[in-house]
């Protein structure tokens, strides 16, 4: 199955509602982002995998990047499976990643 998704889909699937300026941020992500069209399809499955793991998808505010996130808590036990999923993600569907230094972040760069 092939899923084309608007970017108001995309946008609503992250969680954000669609504007100006959040179209015109999704705009300057998707430019930014190599061959990222070809992983946009799998994006619903990945967001609704990450949130097993309280991890999400969101539009960097620093960076014209998507991020993958999973926001600390001191009770949590789900870092490490956050980082594999992460990282099995990554492998399936050849994601180049660019992970932020003693943080549970990570930037989508690209996708092979």
């Amino acid at each position: 199955m092939h899923l084309e998704l608007s970017n108001e889909a995309i946008l609503a699937q992250l969680g954000y509602n669609s504007n100006e300026q959040t179209l015109k941020h999704l705009d300057d992500i998707l430019k930014n982002t190599e061959n990222i069209e070809q992983f946009l399809p799998h994006l619903p499955s990945f967001v609704d995998a990450l949130a097993v793991e309280k991890g999400y998808i969101a539009l960097s505010n620093s960076k014209d990047y998507f991020k993958i996130k999973c926001d600390e808590d001191i009770n949590a036990t789900n870092a490490q499976a956050f980082h594999d999923l992460v990282k099995h993600w990554a492998q399936k569907y050849k994601l180049k990643l660019q992970k932020v230094v003693d943080k549970n972040t990570y930037y989508i760069i690209g996708h092979n």
